[in-house]
């Protein structure tokens, strides 16, 4: 099966949507220059033809309910005028009360069924507004028929309210507003001029009064409408900014919580998951499932193909386990390097088995080459450890992922490629981290931990100047631990912490004080140069121990999920200040090692041990020539592991590493044993560091 690029399998963080298919058409990201423009505007500049557009479209229901109920106001206040028509007018008042009450229940049913039938808001106010000049029609032609031509002249000065309805009560457009008013200032000079007689000061004075009232009205009308346009611009750009900021909120949350190469959760994100379930287990008795799935020789697929297609395997794992899952309704994350984790609620063992078999499989079934396996399998494949909730099952949640976790190896243990659920009743399931986790707490009291020593061979001298020290464990009976074992367990319980600082101590102590070797390294946690202080107590012990920081020299992992925050970065710093060497240990065995060396200034780069196990395979040597010169370009005095022939030692000395370190140098030794394998020059050297 041929891999596909990166690219082409990350998987795409989805853009966010929102609303309906009317609302998505207002989209904010489509108008945000266009918004800034609007508003820098002058007054009189013409408006965007496609804000204005969702400026009408999102005033819509606002101007249809607003003209339904305004017209139940202006028909209240129209019939109420009818008791002054009593006062001013008693001779016809029976007729334009009448008339107002007509007029006023004629306007109401009529906008009543528009609002029913779904009219638009243009509809309405156009009906409104014809409303307003038939009302004030209606009560004028009956009104200069009273004999009270005087009270009627005066009386007449109220058509202006009629105005004031239309441009100021209703939220009218202006066209809407101005028409209604010309309307109603024609219908009283026509009043005046053919039916009530008046005096030249009258319609002077009433004249200038009306064409005043229809100025002012007009342009608090045009002014409410501007203002009212730009709220919503305002409105709008903030509702912008909103989806910005929530958008991008969104999405750095999305990648908090996303594996940046396989697209799937991270450990953050799946950690989370599996407490959720785990309280609902607790609460609700929900039963649901750990699986492990780790795929089988990668390192070694990696050592072969590369970086590049080994990210290439973990996409298309990932992706072939998400589709496999996905009828169990389940989650997986990315836990490590190649190993994933699937969490789904399952009722019993049964179901259990029948998904940790779907895992195991989907891996299989996507036939990704690795012809460098070295159990006779030809493809990649995966091993899967599998644990269920039970009603005995320990009230921390970290015991069923430990369980699937044994589960997992007793998969590997068995021969890879396959499932492995933990039983229980298994003796062999017995939990002996929580053994080795209490034996750490007193492991250094008793004198159960200590130190041995590999020497490292200057490859251009030929002297042994350095060795690295090896932290070694055994049990009250005499078994010992592998470091592989306790490791993992000190780093989970913190205990690593104290081990550490014996560690660097016990260098020191046995060997730097005392000049028996120039320098010696010390491998570091991950989770020494996280916590605070770590430096300081390096810096203490040196000074105790009378010992240089030059002569100290601190190996961290490239393999470890380092974090290089800012933690770790100032306490790299207050390192060096020291003078303690700094080291990159592993290099090409993890997926950070190239821009740890674009971020760290490292002393020396220690090879690992795998890229020398085939020279006589040109494609190797080619390799581990090209990775020889990135680092000598980058500055690091280059250091290989593992040399165990005199063949490896003969290669290598053609491509002028500093150092070399293996069995073929020396093995392991106690401190009492390290003066026979260093060279009397060697000591010498510890002047000039």
């Amino acid at each position: 099966m041929k891999l596909g690029t990166r690219k082409n399998q990350r998987n795409s963080l989805p853009r966010r949507t929102f609303g309906s298919g009317q609302e998505r058409g207002d989209r904010l990201s489509r108008h945000g220059d266009l918004v800034k423009t609007e508003l820098a505007k002058p007054w009189y500049a013409s408006r965007s033809e496609s804000l204005v557009k969702v400026y009408n479209r999102r005033r819509e229901p606002y101007r249809r309910a607003d003209a339904r109920y305004t017209m139940w106001v202006a028909v209240v206040i129209y019939i109420l005028f009818g008791l002054l028509d009593f006062v001013l007018i008693p001779d016809v008042a029976d007729a334009t009360t009448g008339a107002r009450i007509l007029f006023g229940a004629a306007a109401f049913c009529i906008v009543e069924v528009l609002t029913k039938v779904g009219a638009r808001a243009n509809q309405l106010e156009t009906t409104c507004a014809g409303i307003i000049v038939a009302c004030y029609v209606a009560w004028l032609s009956i009104a200069v028929y009273s004999v009270y031509t005087l009270s009627v002249s005066y009386y007449m000065v109220f058509g202006t309210i009629f105005m004031m309805v239309a441009s100021l009560l209703f939220n009218f457009k202006p066209i809407y507003a101005i028409f209604t008013s010309i309307l109603v200032t024609i219908a009283f000079f026509v009043a005046m001029i053919f039916v009530i007689p008046v005096s030249l000061n009258y319609a002077l004075a009433f004249g200038t009064f009306y064409f005043s009232c229809f100025a002012f009205t007009a342009y608090v009308n045009w002014k409410l409408n501007l203002e009212r346009y730009r709220v919503f611009l305002n409105a709008f750009q903030a509702e912008r900014r909103q989806e910005e900021l929530a958008e991008r909120r969104d999405t750095l949350l999305r990648l908090s919580n996303t594996d940046p190469l396989t697209g799937l959760m991270n450990r953050r994100a799946i950690d989370e998951k599996l407490r959720q379930f785990w309280s609902t287990w607790l609460t609700t008795s929900t039963p649901f499932a750990v699986v492990l799935a780790d795929i089988d020789f990668f390192k070694s697929f990696n050592d072969y193909h590369g970086h590049q297609e080994g990210d290439r395997c973990l996409i298309y794992v990932g992706k072939a386990l998400q589709r496999a899952i996905a009828p169990y309704n389940g989650s997986i994350g990315r836990y490590g390097g190649e190993e994933f984790i699937i969490l789904a609620p399952l009722a019993d063992d049964s179901q259990l088995k029948a998904l940790a078999e779907t895992v195991r499989s989907a891996v299989a079934d996507i036939t990704v080459n690795h012809q460098h396996r070295k159990d006779g399998e030809n493809i990649v494949t995966a091993s899967v450890g599998a644990s269920i909730t039970r009603r005995q099952s320990s009230s921390k949640v970290e015991t069923l992922l430990n369980e699937a976790d044994r589960a997992l190896y007793s998969a590997k243990a068995s021969g890879r490629n396959c499932v492995h659920l933990f039983d229980p009743s298994d003796p062999k399931s017995g939990d002996d981290s929580e053994a080795v986790a209490a034996l750490l707490r007193t492991a250094i009291d008793r004198h159960l931990v200590s130190l041995v020593y590999q020497p490292i061979q200057s490859l251009p001298s030929g002297r042994v100047d350095a060795v690295e020290s090896l932290m070694r464990l055994r049990m009250l009976d005499g078994t010992d631990v592998p470091p592989s074992v306790f490791i993992p367990i000190a780093e989970r319980t913190g205990a690593i912490l104290e081990l550490g600082r014996w560690a660097i101590d016990t260098v020191c102590q046995e060997l730097l004080s005392n000049r028996h070797i120039a320098f010696a390294t010390v491998n570091i946690s991950v989770v020494q140069l996280r916590a605070p202080g770590f430096s300081k107590t390096v810096e203490d012990i040196l000074h105790e121990r009378r010992v240089p920081g030059t002569r100290l020299a601190i190996e961290v992992t490239e393999g470890l999920d380092l974090e290089l925050n800012s933690e770790v970065l100032r306490s790299i710093g207050s390192l060096r200040q020291l003078g303690v060497r700094i080291w990159l240990d592993d290099f090409g065995t993890g997926f950070a090692g190239l821009s740890w060396l674009r971020l760290i200034d490292f002393d020396a780069v220690k090879i690992d041990r795998s890229f020398i196990n085939n020279l006589s395979n040109n494609r190797d040597v080619t390799m581990l020539r090209d990775i020889i010169e990135l680092v000598r370009n980058r500055g690091p005095q280059i250091l290989v592991e593992g040399v165990e022939t005199s063949e490896q030692m003969e290669i290598l000395g053609n491509y002028q590493v500093d150092y070399l370190q293996g069995y073929f140098i020396g093995h392991p030794r106690p401190s009492a044993n390290v003066g026979a394998i260093i060279a009397p020059q060697a000591l010498q050297m510890s002047n000039q560091l």
